[in-house]
């Protein structure tokens, strides 16, 4: 998939450009950025990429920093499987990486997801659990 960024990019024309740059639209590129980003939620696939020695290649490592982009409202607002920001950022540094080649660390990792999946609901505050009609209506200014 599409893995460059193209700076300074304006306009219907520049972004023709940089479709020719990186070989697919902007719309594309978005979307397979995040396909890949969430992804990063499943520790099976993190043992995968070390496994495989992708944190070893150093643009990969600088793709992995780009995508750091995920974390801001705009972007993380499509994000489905928000632990993959929690991996992303946990992806940044070397200790992290050079872990997930070890499986126990990967079953541990797998572990402590689904405690945090089994027991997060419960620890909403009760305003997020009431419906939308209950709440009151905006105040004006």
């Amino acid at each position: 998939f599409c893995m460059m960024e193209v700076d300074g990019a304006e306009g219907e024309g520049a972004s023709r450009g940089a479709e020719e740059v990186t070989g697919c639209s902007d719309r594309d590129r978005l979307t397979a950025e995040l396909e890949f980003v969430q992804l990063l939620a499943n520790p099976q696939y993190l043992l995968y990429l070390a496994q495989n020695k992708y944190f070893a290649d150093d643009a990969f490592i600088n793709y992995l920093r780009y995508l750091t982009y995920w974390r801001e409202p705009q972007y993380a607002k499509l994000v489905i499987f928000p632990q993959c920001l929690f991996f992303l950022d946990q992806l940044q540094r070397k200790e992290f990486r050079d872990l997930l080649v070890n499986g126990t660390f990967i079953e541990w990792l797998h572990q402590q997801q689904y405690y945090f999946w089994c027991t997060h609901r419960e620890d909403k505050p009760a305003g997020l659990t009431a419906k939308a009609e209950d709440a009151p209506p905006p105040q004006a200014n």
